[in-house]
């Protein structure tokens, strides 16, 4: 059903129930300067697209104008109270972008630079990935549900949300050395995986859920979370100490690191390979507070007595042949 308010009669109404008509947009009304208001959804996906049809002033519902071949979003709703996505499309900006959606945000897989010009308010989920972004300033401080930045070109967190509803994903970053800009409390889960982090130095110190940061180049834990509800993941990196692990973790995963060699020894995992008892877990903080291993450098005699001392002793010499590829020996 059509509906005409205060019609401007510069406006051309027949052309524009028309076009409501050829994408079977309804419930709608016809505004003075010629945008439309929608009392429901609007679906122009796969439609071929490179401009919208359109300007939208306000939708109610859902917004989906996904796989066409837009470069830009002018004529787009300036607030939508479902969902809105603009993904997989061929824009390189965010500017007529409606500021105000109260469902999900989706923009993943176009070829942005920036999140300029994006929502300031976003309800649900929020997801870029899959572009080409340097940054994120321009993105929403307080996001409802889920952040998704993955496989960009990112090279910090820096301007990116302090509040998530749920979990905050920013992995396959290729650029991505350090989380300096990172929300310091998530409640889900905090995903940094095979990125270039050389520290955890500005990440989160609450998480919620998981926290992964596998496949990166670190050396040590500084900066990791003071507390971890779920598991603590950090196979596949360069770790050859472990002096900044929190006690306040449900599991632990140090698969594939030169520090895994030594905790093998004296730790047993579950059938997916992770820590999670808790007499294991308190040998790990005796291990850590013994200082056995100093920067690269092991105190060999020291873990030879640790060994002893709770009942799983080896030799120096078996000591030394099994990680002196990986330590300094002193």
């Amino acid at each position: 059903m059509k509906y005409l308010k205060n019609f401007n009669e510069n406006v051309n109404r027949s052309e524009i129930d028309a076009i409501c008509e050829k994408y079977n947009i309804k419930n709608y009304i016809i505004n003075d300067d010629g945008t439309i208001d929608v009392d429901g959804d609007v679906y122009l996906y796969k439609q071929k697209l490179k401009v919208l049809p359109l300007k939208f002033r306000n939708v109610s519902r859902e917004f989906d104008c996904d796989s066409n071949n837009l470069t830009s979003l002018e004529g787009s709703p300036q607030n939508v109270g479902g969902y809105f996505s603009c993904s997989y499309n061929q824009l390189t900006s965010l500017v007529g972008c409606p500021q105000s959606i109260g469902g999900n945000f989706y923009c993943r897989s176009n070829q942005l630079t920036s999140l300029e010009g994006g929502p300031q308010n976003v309800g649900g989920h929020f997801s870029c990935n899959d572009n080409q972004l340097t940054s994120l300033v321009g993105c929403p401080q307080s996001i409802g549900g889920n952040f998704y930045c993955s496989s960009n070109q990112l090279t910090s967190l820096e301007g990116g949300p302090q509040s998530i509803g749920s979990n905050f994903y920013c992995n396959n970053n290729n650029q991505l050395t350090t989380l300096e800009g990172a929300p310091q409390r998530v409640d889900g889960n905090f995903e940094c995986k095979n990125n270039k982090l050389i520290s955890l130095e500005g990440g989160p110190q609450h998480v919620g859920g998981n926290f992964q940061c596998i496949g990166n180049n670190l050396t040590s834990l500084e900066g990791a979370p003071k507390r971890v509800g779920g598991i603590f993941w950090c196979d596949s990196n360069n770790l050859k100490n472990i002096d900044y692990l929190s006690k306040y973790y449900k599991e632990l995963s140090i698969f594939n690191n030169p520090i895994s060699k030594i905790t093998d020894l004296f730790t047993s995992s579950n059938e997916f390979g992770r820590i999670t008892n808790r007499e294991d877990k308190d040998l790990i903080m005796d291990f850590i507070d013994r200082e056995i291993i100093q920067q690269d450098k092991l105190l060999v005699n020291r873990l030879v007595e640790f060994l002893d001392d709770i009942g799983k002793p080896k030799s120096r010499e078996e000591l030394i042949e099994l990680l002196k590829n990986n330590y300094t020996i002193r």
